[in-house]
C-alpha cells in the first residue's frame, strides 16, 4: 500500500529545511529535502519553458517521486523542495490524494539570503547566460549539465519582464524568481480543491505556535511538544549571519516585487534581521 504523500513547495530559502526537520520529527514520515534534485531541478526549468511536455514530466516524476511513495514503508512520504513548485500540475495528477503546503517568507529575506549565501549557485552571470543561450535555441545549443547553478527559470517571451531580464543583475534575477515561483504556485494550487492545499508563512511558524498545529492537522501528522522548538533557530545556513537590504537593493527589489509582496501580506511589514 502506498504512503500518503505531501509536498512543501516554496521559493526556497523560506524554511524548507527547517520544516523538513520538524515534520520528520513528527514520526512515521519518510521525509526528504529536495529529493532527487539533480533530476528535478533541470526538469522543473525545462517544463516551465515548455521544453518538455506534461506527459513526459509526469513520466519522470513517476519514476522518482511516484516510485518512492509506492515503496515507502512509513504511513507518510514527504518532500520539502522548491524544485517541485514548478511541477504541481504533474504531481497532483500523478498522486491525486497528495497534499501541498505553500510555504512563504518575506521576499526581501529570501532574495538577500540567496544573493549573499548561495553566490555562484543561484543566477550568477555566467550560468544564466549559458542557460539563456540554450533556451533561445534548444536544438542548436546543448543544455548545460544538471548542476544546480545552471538551472534557474528565466522570464519567458511575452511575460512582463522578458525584455529587461537579460539586463538584470544577479540580485534582480533572484527577486524576479521569488515573485514568479510564488505566482506559479498560487496559480497551480488555485485549480485544486481547498482540501489539498495549505498556506503557511515562515514568520508565523515561530511567532504563532498554533500555526504549526494547524499545519500538522492538515497533513494528518501527530503533534509533539518539542516540535515548535525547532523553529527557534534557522537551519540549512552555511553562513550564520544576516543583514538588511541596502537602499539600492531595496529599491531594485521593490520595483520588481512590490505587487507580490502586497499579495502575500508583506506589503506593510518592516524588514527584519534574523538572529542566529
Amino acid at each position: 500500500m502506498s504512503a500518503r504523500a505531501f509536498f512543501i513547495v516554496s521559493s526556497g530559502r523560506s524554511g524548507t529545511a527547517m520544516l523538513h526537520k520538524a515534520l520528520l520529527a513528527a514520526g512515521n514520515v519518510d521525509m526528504h529535502h529536495e529529493y532527487m534534485v539533480q533530476i528535478l531541478q533541470p526538469l522543473a526549468v525545462r517544463r516551465y519553458h515548455g521544453l518538455v511536455s506534461h506527459a513526459e514530466a509526469t513520466r519522470i516524476l513517476d519514476q522518482t517521486h511516484g516510485a518512492a511513495v509506492h515503496y515507502c514503508e512509513a504511513e507518510f512520504w514527504g518532500d520539502s523542495s522548491n524544485k517541485l513548485s514548478w511541477l504541481i500540475p504533474e504531481l497532483s495528477a500523478l498522486l491525486p490524494e497528495a497534499k501541498f503546503v505553500h510555504l512563504i517568507r518575506d521576499g526581501r529575506k529570501v532574495t538577500g539570503s540567496y544573493f549573499r549565501k548561495l553566490g555562484g549557485e543561484c543566477y550568477d552571470d555566467r550560468s544564466s547566460l549559458i542557460l539563456a543561450r540554450h533556451l533561445a535555441a534548444p536544438r542548436q545549443v546543448p543544455p548545460p549539465p544538471p548542476e544546480k547553478q545552471y538551472w534557474w527559470p528565466q522570464a519567458k517571451s511575452g511575460s512582463p519582464w522578458a525584455a529587461e531580464f537579460s539586463r538584470f543583475s544577479q540580485f534582480e534575477r533572484i527577486a524576479w524568481h521569488w515573485c514568479e515561483v510564488n505566482q506559479v504556485i498560487l496559480d497551480a494550487l488555485a485549480s485544486l480543491p481547498s482540501s489539498r492545499h495549505h498556506f503557511v508563512r515562515l514568520e508565523d511558524l515561530y511567532e504563532r505556535p498554533d500555526t504549526l498545529d494547524r499545519l500538522l492537522d492538515f497533513l494528518g501528522l501527530r503533534k509533539g511538544p518539542d516540535l515548535a522548538a525547532l523553529f527557534l533557530r534557522p537551519h540549512n545556513v552555511n553562513r550564520p549571519e544576516d543583514q538588511l537590504l541596502s537602499p539600492a537593493e531595496t529599491a531594485a527589489f521593490t520595483r520588481i516585487a512590490a505587487p507580490m509582496m502586497q499579495r502575500l501580506g508583506y506589503g506593510e511589514r518592516t524588514e527584519y534581521v534574523v538572529n542566529y
